[in-house]
């Protein structure tokens, strides 16, 4: 199985990651299809005009078999999957039928607080505090022994946090720039020191395609993620410059936070109070000649100038707007 025309399954396809791995796969003369519920657009990922839809429930196992009867691919690469059960239902209906099946996990699966950094393939898989980790890490487990008893040719990638130009990495989104603007304090992961990796989705679909049909990526799990990582507190203030503020950055231990939100607390005690540098000497490896290229520097400024050219994009979330006032009041010290 080569590496180029190659017969490709998107399951997804439009999301932050996949559009841009649509869109590289066609670049490389994949003959690309995208199955979905029939989304084309979102956020205005466009699926390119050669690539062939089909529309079935990723759900239904009935739905799935006759969207794709009689339909042959090298690889397919589920961006859908989020729980062992919806695994086991595509090594049912591939198995047999694709040289290489590719699995979308998450470095949100690898061990919390990390052990030693950088990060690598090997580090454990163990995120106690979020069940989104703990279901990927179960999906894991599955296809690591339908390989081993099956030979089922599976490949694991796990994306760390991958932004476009539509994803404000903050949690909370256009509030948090809102509130930038507006010169409210704006509540930073712990003391805005850990350091955090963001990747371009562009850069990651580079080597996400260079993986497809590759002999060497089968049974391997792979991250792809920047070599670049940030402060919190750099990361607040590259969005701010761009929209041209200085932040009022205040610093909440995680714990204290999720206090006043459990959705917030749990993504900052699960991830992001936590350094996350990541070795990629193994993508590098597999995929030579890749290396991640845009810098969030960058990025930041695609994503500003998309929210600032239309007004309808900067919708403030008034529940989350509430809590953070709720955290400053608390928290915030006194002006001198």
């Amino acid at each position: 199985m080569g590496s180029s025309a190659l017969r490709v399954l998107y399951i997804g396809g439009t999301g932050t990651i996949s559009s841009a791995c649509v869109r590289a796969s066609v670049a490389r003369g994949h003959a690309v299809t995208v199955l979905n519920r029939g989304s084309n657009i979102v956020a205005g990922r466009e699926l390119p005009p050669d690539v062939r839809r089909l529309q079935a429930d990723v759900r239904d196992p009935d739905s799935m078999r006759a969207a794709l009867d009689g339909r042959e691919f090298d690889v397919v690469a589920n961006f859908l999957d989020f729980t062992a059960d919806q695994v086991a239902q595509d090594v049912e209906l591939f198995a047999g039928r694709v040289g290489q099946f590719v699995f979308i996990s998450s470095a949100s699966a690898y061990q919390k607080p990390p052990s030693r950094l950088p990060v690598t393939e090997s580090t454990p898989l163990r995120n106690p505090l979020s069940q989104y980790a703990r279901n990927k890490i179960a999906c894991e487990d599955l296809l690591v022994r339908t390989y081993r008893e099956r030979a089922f040719p599976m490949t694991i990638v796990r994306p760390s946090h991958t932004y476009d130009h539509t994803a404000i990495p903050m949690d909370g989104g256009w509030t948090v720039m809102e509130r930038m603007r507006q010169g409210r304090p704006v509540v930073v992961p712990g003391d805005g020191t850990s350091l955090w990796t963001l990747t371009h989705h562009t850069d990651f679909a580079e080597a996400f395609v260079g993986l497809l049909g590759l002999p060497a990526a089968i049974g391997e799990a792979v991250h792809i993620t920047s070599d670049e990582a940030l402060p919190w507190d750099a990361i607040y203030r590259t969005m701010a410059a761009r929209i041209g503020v200085e932040p009022q950055l205040l610093h909440v231990a995680s714990d204290a936070v999720a206090t006043f939100d459990a959705g917030l607390g749990e993504a900052w005690l699960a991830d992001k109070s936590h350094s996350m540098v990541f070795d990629n000497s193994k993508v590098k490896a597999l995929v030579p000649g890749w290396r991640a290229r845009i810098p969030f520097a960058k990025g930041a400024r695609e994503i500003v100038d998309w929210y600032l050219a239309d007004a309808r994009r900067q919708q403030v979330d008034a529940r989350l707007d509430g809590v953070f006032d709720a955290i400053v009041e608390r928290y915030a010290l006194p002006p001198r």
